[in-house]
């Protein structure tokens, strides 16, 4: 039976990463199997289901997998979706990686566990990590606009330095899968856990692609909203028109101009936007600013007809 990680932290679909948090510190501390000594096998059970829960709900990837296609997905790697990063398999690497380094989850660990101050501990508490983890590598990772409007996959090709089995630097390569979800932004982080270089006698650094989105020809984005700068004739600016745009996806947008455009007018056309990431059936909109181009001259004739026209406007 698929197993629901909300349920499991007692969160809603829509807890934010701080409620993961929270939650899991608390069922972690609760459900820790050395703080459960009577009811061991129930308490190591659940610890670990809490921990699997946090793993997979504090990644914004594996996150949108699993809301996606459930626990399942996780699992799959040819799945139309990126293939989510290494799970992690223990659960006292993710309750100690939680509290950031040993002494400090010890201490908060004591100050909950009955008798915790003690001097020996079962080789749970006692385990120690893969040694000092080296800092973060960040790479930018170029998107069309294109790509975050509808979704794109990429395979980077990635070569790293890791020990070998005696302590010296060997280098390997692999590709790792990016799904570029709709409606991401500027800025978005993809962490893949433990893949970037690795110093002997220390953890794998992560590997981080930073989203960085490429000028567009004709659209600019402000939040979720997609901007297009349109000139218009004075004759039309008066009379009306059609403008006809193609959007990101390559449908042609017929629009109706049917207003007297003053300068700077802008036309709003909703859910044409960017599509919105935590909700990609919802986008923003879609917004036309005016630029009005004026006759840089006119003939005798063209002034008389003019003043004769929009005087009987005026009039």
């Amino acid at each position: 039976m698929a197993v629901d990680y909300y349920a499991v932290l007692k969160l809603t679909r829509n807890a934010n990463q701080e409620d993961v948090k929270k939650a899991y510190k608390r069922l972690a501390m609760k459900w820790h199997p050395d703080k459960n000594p009577v009811d061991h096998e129930e308490a190591e059970a659940k610890f670990k289901q809490v921990c699997e829960a946090y793993d997979v709900l504090s990644d914004p990837q594996k996150r949108q997998i699993y809301d996606v296609y459930g626990e399942e997905g996780l699992n799959e790697v040819e799945f139309d979706v990126a293939a989510p990063p290494p799970r992690r398999s223990e659960p006292d690497d993710i309750f100690k990686e939680f509290f950031e380094e040993q002494n400090s989850w010890q201490r908060a660990f004591k100050k909950t566990c009955n008798g915790g101050g003690g001097g020996g501990g079962s080789g749970r508490s006692q385990k120690s990590g893969g040694g000092k983890k080296v800092a973060a590598v960040e790479s930018k990772l170029a998107c069309s606009l294109e790509d975050l409007y509808k979704g794109a996959r990429r395979k980077m090709r990635i070569s790293r330095t890791v020990p070998d089995n005696f302590g010296k630097s060997k280098t390997i390569e692999e590709t790792l899968k990016i799904d570029i979800k709709p409606g991401w932004k500027k800025g978005t982080k993809i962490t893949f856990p433990e893949k970037g270089n690795q110093e002997s006698g220390s953890s794998a650094a992560d590997l981080i692609f930073v989203v960085d989105e490429k000028p567009h020809d004709v659209f600019k984005r402000d939040g979720n909203d997609l901007v297009v700068d349109h000139k218009l004739t004075l004759l039309e600016a008066l009379t009306g028109t059609f403008v006809n745009l193609t959007t990101l996806d390559g449908r042609v947008l017929p629009i109706p101009v049917r207003n007297i455009i003053n300068p700077g007018y802008e036309e709003v056309i909703p859910n044409e936007g960017m599509p919105i990431s935590k909700d990609p059936t919802k986008k923003g909109n879609l917004r036309i600013k005016f630029d009005v181009v004026f006759p840089s001259k006119l003939s005798a004739q063209q002034r008389s007809d003019l003043r004769r026209v929009l005087g009987e406007v005026d009039n």
